[in-house]
């Protein structure tokens, strides 16, 4: 609403603050500043190669847990794979929206496209038919897109298993996948799966994800924002 309707409607007095009851930053800048300036002083990034620090403080901002470095596990790869892919223009294949509407579309260096295709008609019935959910099902329209592309997942661990699955098939390979479903049935489960893919199967796709059942669209985005772009 314009600041002009909203002066008719309050009869041209405008929006006023509430009365001041608690005391808090509200500096937008200043938060952001030393959200990760806290971050940093109270984690171990030691843990996470160097190249993916940036990477490891977005994630962790992205849910509010310092310890979430303890469960984080980065190929060494990832960032200069991610963004290398990036830069030259690759897509971003996305499990949920809200993954999707998470990347911050001023930080991607190539006006990139960002995929989601959980909506596409025909996702319904090849779920039905093959006896999987709509997110696994979607993935398989990635199939023209994939090849270097990058890849976020942060929803459906069928969504990671299938991808890997497709893989080992033969589909062909992106630069980098973020892989961190959330939940109770599968998501560790997957989440181990890809961290093994290379010495289970010969395919070592740079990545990184969070052992067990943490993740989400959150961190998964987050997660996309680092590897757009450098800066914090």
């Amino acid at each position: 609403m314009s600041l002009d309707k909203l002066d008719q409607r309050e009869g041209g007095s405008g929006p006023r603050p509430p009365a001041r009851h608690y005391e808090y930053v509200r500096s937008g800048p200043s938060i952001y500043v030393d959200s990760f300036a806290t971050i940093r002083r109270e984690t171990d990034l030691s843990r996470v190669p160097e190249s993916a620090e940036r990477l490891a403080v977005r994630m962790i901002h992205g849910t509010g847990q310092t310890d979430l470095v303890d469960d984080l596990v980065v190929h060494p790869e990832l960032v200069p794979a991610g963004r290398a892919a990036l830069e030259s223009g690759a897509p971003i294949l996305c499990d949920a929206r809200m993954v999707a509407v998470g990347v911050t579309s001023g930080r991607l260096p190539s006006g990139n496209e960002v995929h989601c295709f959980l909506g596409a008609d025909e996702v319904p019935d090849l779920a039905r038919a093959w006896g999987t959910t709509r997110t696994a099902a979607a993935v398989s329209l990635w199939a023209p897109y994939l090849e270097g592309a990058v890849v976020a997942i942060g929803n459906a661990p069928t969504a990671l298993f299938h991808l890997m699955e497709m893989l080992i098939e033969g589909a062909p390979r992106p630069a980098a996948i973020i892989g961190c479903p959330v939940g109770f049935i599968g998501a560790a489960e997957s989440k181990d799966a890809l961290t093994r893919l290379a010495a289970d199967h010969g395919i070592d796709v740079p990545y990184v994800t969070v052992r067990g059942r943490r993740g989400g669209s959150a961190i998964t985005s987050s997660a996309l924002n680092a590897l757009a772009q450098d800066a914090e």
